[in-house]
């Protein structure tokens, strides 16, 4: 999960103070006897540059919320460390599933021995994971009550599972007690899942954090406040939580532990990390800090200042950093480590698709859309803004996620005469003051979410410009990003600069943030195309490959026949780390290496 949005609950300064409490002394009842071997004297210190949303995460899919949740919640699933491309391996499963022969069912088998972390919910007893928390934690996902972003990622595909979803949908109540046929654990330890027909992707969704494995007990205890309460069999509990400031995580006394044991090819830079790190025992880190850190200079003088480990060097600094892809001797005399990477990500622009001024399938609406396509200079965010560290986006779907063709380029280009040219067509007259308004003769304002940090206002500031030179007045609401996806979600915000993190590594990843059923999801843009809609029900029919990947291209055609979005940029991720961090190699999806990494005294 990795996108950076969703919404947070307003809490008085009181009630936060007490969920603080409350957090700190979950963590500490019950008898915990695992064998966790991390070093409680060995700490991480790094930085968010947004706030999360909480961290139950069927409510949630901020990037921020999912990196600390990857540590606190299990899957089945999960990525090995070190393999590219992204390489699916067992997390609680014992090993792989077992799949029938029609590709319908899956039967996993969960590790004995795997408990959740100390917390009052469990009244003092240890408790061990089961098939059946699985169960409830999908269950829940389809609960209308949970109002989950996720859903989607469920919905129509277990056997039952969409049947008990509609009966509560018109009782008000969901019956987790209800069997469901496509949800069935045969024994403690065994989980069988069974699809209405072949999902080609199921097995990445089953490595998505938001089906990490939560306790009943856990959720009825903390109900609302359960995202300021996680308690996950993962390597990590939380200790601290002040909502937009600071995060403390600590070793889970009752985690299990592994031995590092990656393999890799011939990457030189994994070489050292296996030199390093075979046969530890894992995790090695006792304990992460994290701050809230919105502005790239703070950032940036943190991480100068030795009070960050490890940090994505923040854009501004590229041209005292770096001398082209290498860096400056200055750094390189400190031994800082650099890793370079494209993001598998994409920055865009939503359009409402249902805001009156903006919105519809009108030729009028189309033209609209085009002409604010068309006054995005691409290329100057790139160079200006992300100092080169960004390229420019031809496609939905990014690098290094299955469906990307470097090939393809789109037909839409920024191109501020032809913008004014069609607005003239279509009856956006200019006014007296120079800009224009509707073709009725109303006025035409846009109003562009943004946040408050220094990157959002520069991105506000190329889009003032563009707008300027086709004649579209613009106007900027400033509001904190929590809230503004929030208002996203409920098809609210005209225009929103946002982005997407790959939460797995194929194009329906990306495309189903388009898809017409998403919307009150993950489609913020609140786009509807039948057209649109009717490829991507084809695409993920057909299984991973050539022809799926071909409908994934008419997909992006459709997106730009009816300037759906405003596709922007995709970063080049230029990650430092401090000399005493070992082990560390940056993931395309997984966006905790704080279980795989150690620390050396310095």
């Amino acid at each position: 999960m990795r996108r950076k949005f969703s919404s947070l609950l307003g809490l008085k300064r009181g009630m936060v103070g007490r969920m603080l409490l409350v957090a700190a002394f979950a963590g500490s009842v019950g008898v915990a006897t695992g064998t966790n071997p991390a070093d409680p004297s060995k700490v991480i210190k790094m930085s968010f540059e947004a706030a999360d949303d909480g961290f139950d995460m069927i409510r949630t899919a901020n990037f921020y919320s999912g990196s600390v949740s990857e540590v606190i919640y299990e899957t089945l699933l999960t990525y090995d460390y070190l393999a590219r491309p992204a390489k699916l391996v067992p997390e609680t499963a014992e090993v792989m599933p077992e799949i029938s022969e029609d590709g319908k069912t899956y039967t996993f088998h969960i590790k004995k021995g795997i408990y959740f972390s100390p917390d009052r919910a469990f009244k003092g007893v240890r408790r061990e994971l089961t098939a059946e928390d699985y169960i409830y934690t999908f269950k829940r996902v389809l609960d209308p009550q949970s109002r989950s972003v996720h859903a989607s990622f469920l919905a129509g595909k277990i056997v039952g599972l969409d049947d008990l979803a509609a009966q509560a949908q018109k009782s008000g109540h969901f019956s987790y007690d209800a069997p469901v046929a496509g949800l069935q654990a045969p024994d403690r330890y065994t989980l069988r899942i069974t699809l209405n027909s072949k999902d080609y992707n199921f097995l990445n969704i089953m490595a998505y954090v938001a089906f990490g494995a939560v306790a009943q007990e856990v959720i009825t205890t903390y109900g609302a406040q359960s995202g300021q309460h996680p308690v996950g069999t993962g390597p990590y509990m939380l200790q601290t939580y002040v909502p937009r400031s600071k995060i403390i995580l600590v070793a889970n006394p009752e985690y299990r532990g592994f031995t590092w044991d990656f393999k890799t090819s011939t990457d030189a830079i994994d070489k050292q990390i296996i030199k390093d790190m075979q046969g530890k025992r894992m995790p090695q880190v006792g304990r992460v800090e994290i701050n809230i850190i919105e502005e790239e200079q703070s950032r940036w003088l943190a991480f100068q200042g030795k009070q960050i480990d490890f940090d994505k060097m923040p854009q501004l600094a590229a041209p005292s950093v770096l001398d082209g892809d290498k860096l400056k001797p200055e750094y390189v005399g400190q031994r800082i480590q650099l890793q370079r990477i494209v993001d598998a990500s994409t920055s865009f622009t939503i359009m409402n698709y249902r805001d009156p001024i903006i919105g519809g399938n009108s030729l009028d609406k189309i033209a609209l859309r085009r002409a604010i396509v068309m006054a995005y200079d691409n290329k100057r965010e790139v160079d200006l803004l992300n100092n080169g560290q960004a390229t420019k986006l031809e496609m939905f779907i990014p690098p290094g996620v299955v469906g990307y063709n470097p090939n393809y380029r789109s037909s839409v280009a920024y191109d501020p005469v032809l913008a004014n040219k069609l607005l003239d067509y279509f009856g956006y007259k200019h006014g007296a003051d120079g800009y224009r308004s509707m073709p009725d003769g109303k006025p035409l304002l846009l109003k562009l979410a943004r946040e408050q940090v220094t990157s959002s206002q520069e991105i506000s500031e190329l889009w003032k410009l563009g707008l300027d030179q086709i004649g579209i007045r613009s106007e900027f609401v400033v509001n904190n990003f929590a809230d503004n996806v929030k208002a996203a979600v409920q098809c609210k915000l005209m225009l929103w600069n946002v982005g997407w993190t790959a939460t797995y590594p194929e194009g329906q990843n990306f495309m189903q943030l388009l898809y017409g059923a998403n919307i009150g999801q993950n489609n913020l843009g609140c786009y509807d195309s039948p057209v649109y809609n009717a490829l991507y029900d084809k695409a993920v029919t057909l299984p991973l490959g050539p022809e799926r990947n071909t409908i994934y291209l008419q997909m992006n055609r459709q997106i730009e026949a009816d300037s759906a979005l405003v596709l922007r940029t995709t970063r080049i991720r230029s990650w430092l780390a401090r000399p005493w961090v070992k082990g560390f190699k940056k993931h395309p999806i997984l966006h905790s290496e704080w279980p795989y990494i150690d620390v050396d005294k310095h």
